[in-house]
């Protein structure tokens, strides 16, 4: 079953590496569902920091996958593959995709594709899968967070921070983050942290220490790397967890090993675009079973601090790059 479509899109392509600019509005064709997948009518998308990767040059697509930027999508379904059961044409998702999602139209894998809460408007939706599932898989999944555990959160105003501070918060832990200033301090409470430490103006090490009597953090969630390694190691209590999923300050870090030894800490960390489709799937059905519940509920939901016409992704670009916002920027179709 499908409907009539046209056979050209607008989609937002990067020309060559490098700042804003070189997003440039360029007419493609409607790409085809394969098998398992199906063809969403974009109605917004959001964007994320290796959407930024991807402009500059520093994080180029997986094999397969468009070459046009964008992680998460969310609209209408209006063409299927013949196996697909479980979507018809008409159906209201979101979904994770591995590129793509900065178009009219875009392909998802049919695995990867969630109903949208009824609580969301369309933007919320698409701001949903890409830090959901990389929070919920890295956090729960990989770093076991417990209630009553404590969990510090890097750049906690960010579209992952806010995300994370939610989630972790109301499964019980006790979240404390960091944030560039004053007015993101403020933001991360409000969402649930216990404590927001100003990294411009404090150290964290010594604050953390401070906060939890010298006992250190269960968990630590990274987005920094570089120099943050060996701090973030101090900051951790005995049999804490340490767990990397960006390197925002480089790859490159100093670790004093004798500190994972005495304190026995696990040093983990992912990557999610790379992945395969049976993989991102597993973490779907967690959060539709976990998560989706508590967003249906109103307890959670994704912060949208500006929304952007698809063609004007210049300028939403430009703000992700200012650090400026607080939660999730989204393009709108």
């Amino acid at each position: 079953m499908s409907q009539a479509l046209p056979t050209e899109m607008t989609a937002i392509k990067i020309s060559q590496p490098g700042d804003p600019e070189v997003l440039i509005p360029t007419i493609i064709p409607v790409p085809l569902p394969k098998t398992g997948e199906v063809l969403v009518k974009v109605e917004a998308a959001g964007i994320n920091r290796p959407d930024i990767m991807q402009r500059r040059g520093n994080y180029p697509p997986p094999k397969g996958a468009p070459d046009t930027p964008g992680l998460e999508i969310a609209g209408t379904i209006v063409k299927i593959s013949d196996d697909i059961v479980n979507w018809k044409v008409g159906d209201k998702v979101c979904a994770l995709v591995a590129g793509g999602g900065y178009a009219e139209y875009c392909i998802a894998p049919e695995l990867q594709c969630l109903p949208i809460p009824k609580s969301l408007t369309i933007e919320e939706a698409a701001a949903l899968p890409e830090t959901f599932f990389t929070v919920w898989d890295n956090v729960f999944t990989r770093g076991k967070l417990k209630p009553g555990e404590t969990i510090l959160i890097h750049g906690g105003s960010s579209g992952i921070g806010t995300t994370a501070i939610q989630l972790a918060s109301v499964m019980g832990a006790n979240v404390i983050t960091t944030a560039g200033s004053k007015k993101k301090c403020e933001a991360c409470i409000n969402l649930g942290a216990i404590a927001a430490i100003n990294y411009r103006e404090f150290d964290f090490v010594e604050e953390v220490d401070n906060i939890t009597k010298e006992k250190g953090v269960d968990i630590i969630l990274d987005i920094v790397g570089g120099n943050y390694v060996a701090r973030n190691l101090r900051s951790l209590s005995n049999k804490g967890r340490l767990i990397q999923i960006a390197v925002q300050s480089g790859s490159k870090a100093e670790i004093p090993v004798h500190i994972i030894m005495t304190k026995q800490i696990t040093f983990t960390g992912s990557t999610l675009r790379p992945r395969s489709v049976e993989e991102k799937a597993l973490i779907k059905e967690q959060l539709h079973d976990k998560a989706w519940p508590l967003i249906e509920a109103g307890k959670i939901k994704p912060i949208i601090y500006r929304c952007f016409p698809l063609k004007d992704a210049v300028n939403a670009h430009a703000l992700m790059d200012s650090g400026e916002h607080i939660g999730k920027i989204v393009l709108t179709v």
